[in-house]
This record gives structure tokens, sequence and C-alpha cells, in this order.
């Protein structure tokens, strides 16, 4: 479960993963399109600037903060290098797609068959889940199967070299507009090295040999370091938090993610589709993030109503928002509610929670499969 502070972060959810092999369970979907995974030998950084002065503060302040000793963080950090490839794989995420081209990665047959096969294999740990977080198995599963393919594709990338890249060589442009987003992407990832380094002194990790996304998300769900830390939790009383090999550990983080970051209401509507009058004026809500300042009976005042009857009296339900999506026959409108904002934080982006959601339904066999 990744933590998705900033808009401008949002390529970081389909970064996979990978580390020591998981437990038994049925032949995985292929995996998602991503990176190539790194060489043997790094591909050098071109006219990487001074960041001695930086990675100095940085050392000192991480050891105050978390109480470790200076010299074991520069030793790790000695052994990290800085990856090209991890500069060119955040710099073409695929959420810049449109959404015809985006949802036929994660909605296709194979990926819903592997996701059904998955649930009926380990249905009792998912409900268990279920039943603990009020969050559906098959939401689960489906971040399972968008991140990691259901465990096939945890990343290749060590994470140490994703984070020390990340947050210390991506280039800048040098166009003072730009800068303070910069400067924010720069403190995100110092932050998440930070909290690597805190994750493996309080999980007994050697944090050098992991292994994850080209942005240094780990594990079956592809947690960030500060997410690991916040929401990963013990699922079967083993004393250990271990989101690369326990699932019941990893059912129970990715579900208590959602109830406490995202605010999942159990039960409760994600999304549906919404009609538009001909004579309607286009509803303007851009970017990613998603505020829920409308209500149905304000959207259908806008000549946007749901497509279904949920809601019977419009002005009583619950607080919506209106996204629109580049679907293969044109503009679709889609009415979106608190549980759909829960998915963002996952990643912030709308084609991301649509493509969660969509398959979630598909795995549980509520929507037909597409051809």
């Amino acid at each position: 479960m990744i933590r998705r502070a900033l808009p401008l972060l949002a390529v970081l959810a389909l970064a996979a993963c990978a580390v020591p092999p998981p437990k038994p369970m049925p032949m995985p979907t292929a995996p998602a399109p991503l990176p190539p995974p790194p060489t043997s030998t790094p591909e050098p950084l071109p006219h990487v600037r001074d960041f001695s002065a930086a990675r100095a503060t940085f050392v000192r302040e991480t050891s105050q903060r978390f109480g470790i000793p200076a010299a074991e963080i520069e030793a790790v950090l000695a052994k990290a290098q800085l990856r090209e490839a991890i500069i060119k794989a955040m710099s073409r995420p695929a959420e810049a797609k449109p959404w015809r081209d985006y949802r036929p990665i994660f909605i296709q047959p194979k990926r819903i068959e592997d996701g059904r096969a998955f649930l009926a294999t380990h249905r009792d740990a998912l409900q268990r889940a279920e039943d603990r977080y009020g969050v559906p198995k098959e939401l689960v599963v489906a971040i399972l199967g968008v991140e990691t393919s259901y465990g096939g594709n945890k990343g290749s990338y060590p994470v140490i070299d994703a984070l020390y890249t990340l947050a210390f060589a991506y280039p800048r442009s040098g166009d003072p507009a730009k800068a303070a987003r910069e400067d924010q992407r720069e403190a995100f990832f110092r932050d998440e090295l930070a909290q690597l380094f805190a994750l493996g002194k309080e999980e007994g990790f050697d944090i050098a040999t992991l292994k994850g996304s080209y942005a240094g998300a780990m594990g079956w769900g592809q947690f960030m370091p500060s997410s690991y830390r916040d929401y990963a939790v013990d699922g079967d009383g083993d004393g250990k938090r271990d989101l690369f090999n326990d699932l019941d550990d990893v059912f129970a983080s990715v579900a208590n993610y959602f109830a406490k970051k995202g605010k999942w209401e159990a039960r409760g509507p994600v999304m549906e589709r919404a009609t538009r009058d001909a004579a309607a004026a286009d509803f303007a809500n851009p970017g990613n993030s998603v505020t829920l300042d409308q209500t149905l009976a304000g959207l259908a005042a806008k000549g946007y109503r749901p497509a279904s009857l949920r809601y019977l009296h419009l002005d009583v339900a619950p607080p919506v928002t209106l996204i629109t999506l580049d679907g293969v026959a044109g503009p679709e409108y889609w009415i979106v509610y608190n549980n759909f904002k829960a998915i963002t934080t996952y990643n912030i982006s709308r084609l991301y929670a649509t493509a969660v959601h969509q398959l979630a339904e598909a795995i549980a066999g509520r929507t037909p499969d597409p051809a």
C-alpha cells in the first residue's frame, strides 16, 4: 500500500517489486508492461549534479531522527547505485495514456481468470481480512493483480538504488516555475529513503538486499517504506509484518490501508455510469485529485444523472463528484463516491482507481468478461 501524498507522484502505483519467492499459488498472469530490469552494471547517469552536501545532511538528519548510527547509513549508501533506467522509467508513466488504452492493460480475460483462481485458493485468508477491516476481498485481490500480477512481478530493482537515485539524482529542469514541484519530489523520495532505514531497523531487514519497483515500492502490494511502517500489520500473529512472503500479512495490510488511510465504507458504492443530457455543459473537474464536493441532485440539475436507481431520493445521497474518461466509444461519464477516493489514496490516478474497481467487479463476477 503506497502513500501517494503528491499528485506529481501518481506514477508510483504501477511499479512492480521482487524479493524472496512467495508461498505456492496459482500460475500468475503475465506481468503488466514494465520497464526492463536493471543490468548487472548500472548505466552511468550523465551530468549528475554534485549532491554531496545534500547527502551529508540526509545522513545526519536520518541518524538523529531514527537513532541509527551515521556510519551505518553511510555504509548502506555506499552500496547504492545511481541508475539511468530508473530515471527513464519514472519519465513514462502508464497513467499518461487515455483510458481507452490504459484499460486493456488490466481489464483482460487472463488477468480476470487468474484473479478468480487466486481468490478461490486464498478465500479463507481473504475473508478473514474482509471480516476484520470491511474491505471486500475482491478489491484486495484486484490491487495485487494490478500491482504485481498476483505476485508474479514484484520488481527487480534494488530498493536502495531506486530511492537513492530519485532522492538525489533525478534531473531538474532549471525552470524556476517548476522548482517548487521538483523540490517536493526530492523531499518525498528523501523521506522515503529515510523511512527505508527506519523500516530496516524495526523489522530487521537488510535493506541493501531488498528488491522492488523503480519507484522504491515493495512486496506483493507495492508499499512504499512509509506505508509499510504505517499500515502493514501482522495478519497471522507470528510477530512479523512480512509483505514479501506472508500472504496473511499482505491481505490484512492492504485491507488495513484502505480502512485507515482511505476511510473505506463497508458495502458503500465506488462509482457508477452517468448519462449526460444533450444540452449539458462540460463538467470541469481537472487534474487527478478527487474532491467530493457535489451531490447527485446537483449533478442532475447540471444534466448528469446516475444510470442506476441506487438512490431513489437524490437529495439524501452521499457526497459525490463526476469524472470523465476517454473511452473507445467517446467520453465516459462516471459518478464517483468516497470509496473511489479511497482507492486513489493507493495511487492518485483516476485511471488506476477505475481499473482496480473494474477488475475487482470482474473477479467477483458482477460484470461481463471483456472479449
